[in-house]
Parts: C-alpha cells; sequence; structure tokens
C-alpha cells in the first residue's frame, strides 16, 4: 500500500515517522512524505529525526518530496496540514488521488471531511482526529513531548467502518496507538468540545491554561463556551453530555500552568490561525442552526 502523510509538521511527523520507520524495508507497503522548503531538504539529508516520550530514531520514507510526479498515486492519504490550507493542498495533490485512494484528514475542527469531499469527489474520504502534543523543533526534527498519541478514524455506522479495518491494522503494525470507530462526528465533536472555546478564550484573553482555571469568571466562561458547543452539536445530531463537559474541564485543569494552545501561540506570534475552522464555525453553525452563541460571538468579534 503507498501511504502519503501530507504535512510533515508535528502531527504528520509523529505519525508518518511511525509509520516510515515500521515500514522502511518493507515491500508491501511504501511512506511517502509530502514536506516543503528546508524541511523538505532536511529530510532527504537526513531522513526524519524525532524525539518522542517513546524514545528517539530517526525516520527515513520511500519518498519525500513536493511534486506530485514524484509522489504518484496514494492508495491512502492522511492530510496533517493547518485547517486554512486544506482546499489548496487538497487541489494540489489531486493528481495523487483517485476512485480508489482513502483519505484521511488530520485537522482540528469537525467539517474537514465534508470540505474535503467537495474539492476530492472521487476519493474515499474518512473522518479522522488525533490526541498529540508535537511540533517542528527545526528542520527536520520533530518533538513529541505529550498527548494520547491516539490516532482514530473511522465513518458513522457500523457497517461502512468495517470496510477500513485493514487500515487500523497497518497502524497497529507500526505500533500507532490507532481506534477505528462508527462513531467519528462524536469523536470530533468532543475534541472540539474543549478545542474551541479554549482556543478561543486563550487567543483572547493572552491567559494560559492555567490562567484560564485560577480565574473563576474565566473558568466559568469557558465551561458556558462549552455549553454552546453542546447545543450546536445536538442540532447537528451528536449528543454531546454533561459528563464530556466536566471532562474537558478537568483537561483544561490538567494541562501545566503555563501551557498555550496551538491558535494562542499562532495569534501571539503573527501567524495565521484557524480561527475559521474554531471559533468562525462554532458562529455560523449555530446561526443556520437557530442556536444562540453570544459568548463564541463576542470573543469572535475580539479576534477576526
Amino acid at each position: 500500500m503507498r501511504i502519503g502523510m501530507v504535512g510533515i509538521g508535528g502531527v504528520g511527523g509523529y505519525f508518518g515517522g511511525k509509520l516510515a520507520k515500521a515500514f522502511e524495508n518493507s515491500s508491501e507497503h511504501e511512506i511517502i512524505f509530502i514536506a516543503r522548503g528546508e524541511h523538505l531538504k532536511a529530510i532527504k539529508k537526513n531522513g526524519l529525526q524525532l524525539f518522542t516520550t517513546e524514545g528517539n530514531y530517526i525516520a527515513r520514507p520511500k519518498i519525500a518530496t513536493d511534486n506530485t510526479d514524484d509522489a504518484g498515486i496514494f492508495d491512502l492519504a492522511f492530510f496533517c496540514i493547518k485547517s486554512y490550507s486544506l482546499e489548496s493542498s487538497a487541489r494540489e495533490f489531486s493528481a495523487c488521488i483517485n476512485e480508489n485512494t482513502v483519505v484521511i484528514p488530520l485537522l482540528n475542527g469537525v467539517n474537514s471531511a465534508e470540505r474535503i469531499r467537495f474539492v476530492l469527489p472521487q476519493a474515499n474520504v474518512l473522518g479522522g482526529s488525533v490526541y498529540i502534543i508535537s511540533h517542528i523543533e527545526k528542520p527536520g526534527v520533530i518533538n513529541q513531548e505529550g498527548g494520547a498519541c491516539r490516532l482514530t478514524l473511522g465513518t458513522d455506522d457500523s457497517e461502512s467502518a468495517k470496510k477500513y479495518s485493514y487500515i487500523l491494522d497497518v497502524l497497529l503494525q507500526a505500533k500507532i496507538n490507532a481506534v477505528l470507530t462508527d462513531k467519528i462526528s462524536e469523536v470530533l465533536w468532543t475534541k472540539y468540545l474543549l478545542m474551541c472555546p479554549i482556543g478561543s478564550l486563550t487567543s483572547a484573553t493572552g491567559k494560559t491554561y492555567g490562567g484560564i482555571w485560577e480565574d473563576l469568571v474565566l473558568r466559568k466562561k469557558a465551561r458556558n463556551m462549552m455549553l454552546e458547543v453542546v447545543a450546536v452539536a445536538k442540532a447537528h445530531h451528536v449528543k454531546l453530555t454533561e459528563e464530556a463537559v466536566d471532562k474537558a474541564m478537568e483537561m483544561v485543569a490538567g494541562f501545566g500552568y503555563n501551557s498555550k494552545t496551538s491558535m494562542q501561540l499562532d495569534r501571539e506570534n503573527g501567524r495565521q490561525t484557524e480561527i475559521d475552522a474554531l471559533t468562525a464555525y462554532l458562529c455560523k453553525a449555530g446561526k443556520e442552526s437557530g442556536i444562540p452563541t453570544p459568548l463564541h460571538d463576542e470573543i469572535y468579534g475580539q479576534l477576526k
């Protein structure tokens, strides 16, 4: 199987690195890295160096390129990029995708599969979600410092999900903490329940996870923002419980005091943020569903 990792950042580098290491000498599976610039040059020269909580190693893909002709047709493609680059990357590498290709976006937000189906109607698109704390340390180097390192893929019905068990088998062979689900929308919205309110709130206030938690006013606001997400999810036929909110708040408390969200870091460093996939999406989805989202609306007004 030819497996393309489109984007070799924190997510694509970690999971792609595990695949490349596991199948480096395999005649059955080829791992192709899609990267750019100095990062690509370093990978071609020295391989991808990974520093992880499980150990350090060098992964060497079969092919590392930024060119569709070199990449060829993928049997399986993981899109591991920022949400705002999804459509442009999908169009750029559409020549690598045919009617037999399975595409799994591993992005923040809840509508990535829907967006990619619009650009790549020929592909078989699954939903995907990851929990990991990882980033590019410098060109050719990935540093994974935390997170469950779990990759969940699947659909919303048991019969179609079963068809993709062969993908799960390949991931497990590479010792990836992977799960195949028939409730992928619930998985995506559960992650979004944490990421959207806290990413939005930390970005708007400049407070860290610990700063949000110790400020009782902001802690209450975070929880009420999560309840807005629950209401919008319900309108999309996804049931999130009060227990899910409690667990999300426990996660906020569990992060290091000085930890910052990726959206907050992007904003502080003058980089493009994922506001459209997070805050803006919730406001838009709420409006379309007739669900009030006043707290997200307020913060979106501050951030946009």
